[in-house]
């Protein structure tokens, strides 16, 4: 592992490339959160309309520092340790604009598990995945397992953790974890041609349908009617809503250029 990790901020018009970098293997440690941190900061200081995560490498990343957990002494210790650590999946699912995670190969562990609480996940077809904790006999600590399960259902998400096997990214998409395999000469060049499409959309109607789908992961169905319409309502001041029905009326459908504003 590199003494220095890097999270380094690319602007491509309105979407966010967010890279990350350690060496060979891009192992997680508390300096690769850290420098994770500091490149959100940056984006909660001037949001972009989409973000692409991305890793440097042949590697998304071979896992986590081992060294970082054996460290602890105490079950405390431990426990303030993953708190920390989970706070980093939480926070980019807290974002209000769309996220997509891009693997292009070897996805283990807490890169997977940062991978799942984005949007969307979009795979290069030699991209292999794997929650891995068995081999140390742990299990995932960031979130992993339960939002592995939101998108694959439990019994899948069981079979994932236990085997502790990697699997492909057409068996994932399968498994409806994976939204899409981008086959292609250039991976990077058609993620970003894939989010830009979503980055000149209305960007805080799909914050909403964010909101919307953090309260059916929390009551389902029922829970997310009752919030449904005030936070649809509550896009009524947007200049996207307003210009998007005018153009509407006036153009047909189709025809609307979104500000995200």
């Amino acid at each position: 592992m590199s003494p220095t990790p890097t999270v380094t901020v690319e602007r491509h018009g309105e979407v966010a490339v967010l890279t990350f970098a350690d060496g060979e293997v891009n192992l997680y440690s508390r300096a690769m959160h850290e420098a994770f941190d500091a490149a959100l900061d940056e984006l909660d200081a001037d949001p972009p309309r989409a973000l692409v995560i991305r890793a440097e490498g042949r590697l998304v990343s071979g896992g986590v520092d081992v060294a970082e957990f054996y460290a602890r002494k105490s079950k405390d210790d431990t426990k303030a340790l993953y708190d920390d650590m989970m706070a980093l999946p939480d926070r980019l699912d807290a974002l209000d604009y769309p996220t997509i995670f891009a693997a292009h190969g070897l996805t283990l562990t807490w890169a997977l598990e940062v991978a799942l609480a984005c949007d969307l996940l979009l795979a290069a077809p030699r991209a292999k995945f794997g929650l891995v904790e068995r081999v140390i006999g742990l299990t995932p600590t960031m979130g992993g397992t339960q939002r592995f399960a939101a998108r694959a259902g439990v019994a899948r998400a069981k079979e994932f953790v236990f085997t502790g096997e990697l699997y492909d990214a057409a068996t994932l998409e399968r498994w409806n974890v994976v939204n899409r395999v981008l086959d292609g000469d250039d991976f990077d060049a058609a993620v970003l041609s894939f989010t830009e499409q979503i980055a000149v959309g209305p960007t805080k109607a799909f914050g909403a349908a964010k909101q919307i789908l953090r309260h059916y992961e929390v009551g389902g169905v029922p829970e997310a009617v009752e919030h449904t319409t005030a936070i649809a309502a509550g896009l009524f001041d947007t200049e996207d809503l307003q210009h998007g029905m005018k153009s509407f009326l006036d153009n047909g459908p189709g025809k609307a250029v979104f500000t995200g504003r």
